[in-house]
């Protein structure tokens, strides 16, 4: 979901808190915006305009995760991600009136482990922001740039003690995920717009402490959009990007309710880019035991990721088990490995998951 990661949004809506007697949504996402511009189902997507910033929708994000290598046969894992935020509905303000806040968050697993940074900017004054086309998001020095149509990029971002700069490419079609990019969150149409680009080649260096390390790969973009992604009552999801042997890739994600079943979807996305959406029962994904604590909370770094209709049957691993994301509001988010039907590698991401009782 990444998009699924707003993570920000917990301390920007602080203000939009429900009632006590209220269902309490992960982070403030399900929080009511009715004064936003709201998601709707047959609005087509057009680009590059939607690579940009929608001013008017109260949270957004781009987001890219990539599963690299080395020349000694190493795995790496490398997160990029900026969130834009509204404080406040209607037209968007220049300078220190601008309603934007922004968040960015990096991170690198490896071996080693894992480090991750994490930057805040106001909109309106040039320190962080989004243009379509050319593509440019930006906050300080870190940067995803790339041309119109989002075919060649170049990633980079720097932390204490590591740092990359990465080239993506890719020729293949966007991905549209749900209905034409309409992708619902809930049983009760809480829904955003959102699209994928999931089949960049990687080439770059990574960073740590001082060592510089040629490395290549595959790459996942995430763009998402929404004003109330959310149901009340829901406390987080699982959300899985993973690349599979021979070339398909799958998206899947569950959001956790406080009662009754997650509600589940996804897309499989096959080798020559052709996607097909997934729903609830197609879709299964069952935690193991194995599970790590890590700042009083308790996560399942292993799952078994079933999608009977395509006769997959896998296990998802993470490649570091303490990947946790030291930011103002912790979460996993980490690389996997895939064995079973299929073998391959992807990312995994964990939120809203509370201390053991």
């Amino acid at each position: 979901m990444k998009r699924e990661c707003c993570l920000l949004l917990g301390l920007l809506l602080a203000g939009c808190d429900a009632p006590e007697s209220t269902p309490r949504s992960y982070a403030g996402l399900g929080q009511e915006a009715a004064a936003y511009t709201q998601v709707q189902r047959g609005v087509p997507l057009v680009f590059p305009r939607d690579h940009g910033a929608h001013d008017g929708f109260r949270i957004e994000w781009w987001y890219v995760t990539a599963n690299l290598r080395d020349a000694q046969g190493r795995d790496w894992g490398v997160q990029w991600t900026l969130f834009r935020s509204a404080l406040r509905p209607g037209a968007v303000e220049p300078g220190w009136s601008s309603a934007n806040v922004w968040m960015a968050h990096a991170a690198l697993t490896g071996p080693g482990g894992h480090q991750s940074s994490e930057r805040l900017a106001r909109g309106g004054i040039g320190q962080a922001g989004v243009q379509d086309a050319p593509l440019r998001a930006w906050i300080d020095d870190w940067a995803l740039t790339g041309d119109a149509q989002i075919r060649d990029l170049n990633m980079r971002a720097q932390g204490q003690g590591f740092a990359y700069d990465l080239n993506l490419a890719s020729q293949k079609p966007l991905v549209l995920h749900g209905d034409q990019g309409y992708s619902e969150k809930s049983g009760q149409g809480q829904a955003s717009y959102y699209y994928s680009q999931p089949f960049y080649q990687v080439s770059g260096v990574v960073e740590r402490d001082g060592q510089r390390i040629p490395v290549t790969g595959d790459a996942w973009l995430d763009r998402e959009w929404s004003s109330q992604p959310l149901a009340a009552g829901q406390s987080g999801w699982d959300w899985f990007s993973l690349h599979l042997d021979g070339g398909a890739k799958l998206m899947l994600f569950q959001v956790r309710q406080d009662r009754g079943k997650p509600y589940r979807a996804g897309t499989w996305i096959g080798a020559d880019g052709r996607s097909e959406p997934l729903q609830g029962e197609q879709i299964q994904l069952t935690p193991q035991a194995s599970t790590r604590q890590r700042e009083g909370q308790v996560v399942p770094t292993q799952w078994r990721v079933q999608v009977p209709g395509k006769r997959l049957d896998i296990q998802v691993k993470a490649l570091e088990p303490q990947a946790w994301m030291h930011t103002r509001f912790p979460y996993w988010e980490g690389p996997v490995r895939i064995e079973g039907s299929s073998g391959g590698r992807g990312y995994l991401e964990m939120t809203g998951y509370a201390p053991p009782g």
